[in-house]
């Protein structure tokens, strides 16, 4: 999950580098590779495909954060078949919860004896900083060999890569590939909404405008919680989209393209989540309310609607069965459907892996069409369906999933994660919106802190390259 989600030279003025280079005592805190791609055991270039069967015994380390029913269970299974198809491999496992991976992955990656295959996040903070101080492997020779490059779109792609300078992601170097496609869509309770005599929205103004008839009904009309922070963050950007009205203003700004937050969608965004609050069309509290909690809740028939990722269709699709109905954001009339969205937090290489080519191997594996059908039958969305998905029933909630991740696409309506903007945009972002769910951080004075920010850090970038020219 992106909940889910570069730094260079650049980066040296920023917290999140700098706190990064402090953890690096063996390892020199320098721009990536020279451009010349993925590297075997010895350093050696890959110009064939690995055969992890002439590697001896090898134990994989590696690091996920697919900790929920679907996505656990569709990578027990791929781990389990790996090993079967590899007898001489061995997969340790270390699983971590989202906030737990992004805390704990610095630390891991800066020691001596760091996993082999780990899942680190898009952006600033997170992939760019650890391809800029040396910590991952790029895999472009791997792409080339695997047919990664045509496998992928390359809009998806584009998401792994970093610049070889380290200033900027979403181009250059390849350091990660991912298995699941996700985004924001809403989840609906059949059976609420056939209590309050509410039709399931088709559009944008049919949504909205079945908050006070769900209220007024005595049901809760959205189901929420934002202890983990991270949810507000999806939400906004939901209804940060809608009123943009298509995916390129905000996209643009996020890849440090354009003209920034300080907009009429922004604004909106934050009056329309603030007024959710204050006339109860999501739980009083929320703040103080668990993610996973709100979730249960949902399922439990507490809640018509539930705004999150295609990463928890698993966890409800159990308890709730043909119940449950799911959609992408319905679009406003006469507009593409738009929502926050791309794909799951990618698997990358790391640098001081002892085996390369056999951890190359098995990000090959993770990402075919055999683990596209196998996550499409544990209920996760593949970036590419396979065969399984093409098979999912059209009226289930899963089908229903798929036939969404199809239309966003063929629409261009995917919108990167907000917290993507700047090294330290998760951080502030959240707790700004948290205080617009509380009421102390006014709507515009949201706009006007993430506008700080994303100039703050646009001219920092200029500054370095200036520096950099001289």
């Amino acid at each position: 999950m992106n909940t889910h989600h570069g730094a260079r030279r650049v980066r040296r003025t920023t917290a999140a580098l700098g706190a990064l280079c402090a953890l690096l005592a063996a390892a020199a805190c320098v721009p990536g590779t020279d451009g010349s791609g993925a590297r075997g055991a010895g350093g050696a270039a890959v110009t064939a495909v690995p055969d992890p069967a002439k590697a001896g015994k090898v134990t994989l380390t590696v690091w996920d954060q697919q900790i929920r029913g679907g996505q656990n269970a569709a990578i027990e299974r791929l781990n389990k078949q790996f090993e079967e198809k590899y007898p001489n491999v061995r997969i340790k496992r270390v699983a971590r919860g989202f906030n737990d991976l992004k805390k704990t992955l610095k630390l891991a990656l800066s020691g001596d004896n760091p996993p082999d295959v780990v899942q680190a996040n898009q952006g600033y903070s997170d992939m760019v900083a650890f391809a800029h101080a040396g910590m991952l492997t790029p895999l472009d020779s791997y792409a080339g060999l695997y047919g990664w490059n045509t496998r992928f779109p390359q809009t998806l792609l584009n998401l792994n890569r970093v610049s070889a300078d380290g200033s900027r992601f979403g181009t250059g170097q390849l350091y990660g590939i991912s298995q699941e496609g996700e985004y924001i869509g809403v989840y609906y309770n059949k059976k609420v909404l056939r209590k309050a005599g509410v039709e399931p929205p088709r559009t944008w103004q049919e949504f909205t405008g079945a908050l006070p008839k769900l209220k007024k009904a005595g049901q809760l009309p959205v189901q929420f919680g934002n202890l983990d922070k991270y949810p507000a963050i999806h939400t906004f950007g939901v209804l940060q989209s809608q009123a943009a009205g298509s995916a390129e203003p905000v996209r643009e700004t996020v890849f440090g393209r354009g003209e920034g937050f300080d907009t009429d969608a922004t604004r909106q965004a934050a009056r329309t989540l603030a007024d959710w609050a204050e006339k109860g069309y999501i739980p009083k509290g929320a703040n103080g309310k668990g993610y996973d909690d709100a979730a249960k809740q949902f399922a439990d028939g507490k809640g018509a609607f539930l705004v999150t990722g295609t990463w928890q269709l698993a966890d409800l699709r159990k308890p709730m069965g043909d119940d449950l109905g799911f959609m992408p954001p319905p679009p406003a009339r006469g507009k593409p459907p738009v929502t926050t969205g791309g794909e799951g937090l990618p698997w990358s290489l790391t640098s001081k892996s002892d085996h390369p080519e056999v951890a190359a191997a098995y990000l090959d594996f993770l990402t075919g069409e055999h683990a596209s059908n196998v996550m499409a039958e544990e209920g996760v969305l593949p970036v590419v369906p396979g065969k399984a998905a093409g098979k999912t029933d059209p009226g289930s909630a899963g089908g229903q999933m798929i036939a969404g991740w199809k239309k966003l696409n063929a629409a261009d309506g995917l919108v990167p994660y907000l917290d993507y903007t700047t090294p330290t945009f998760y951080d502030t972002l959240s707790a700004d919106l948290q205080g617009v769910l509380s009421g102390s951080v006014a709507p515009g004075r949201l706009a006007a802190r993430m506008q700080k920010e994303y100039e703050d850090f646009r001219a920092e970038q200029k500054r370095d390259e200036r520096e950099d020219v001289r």
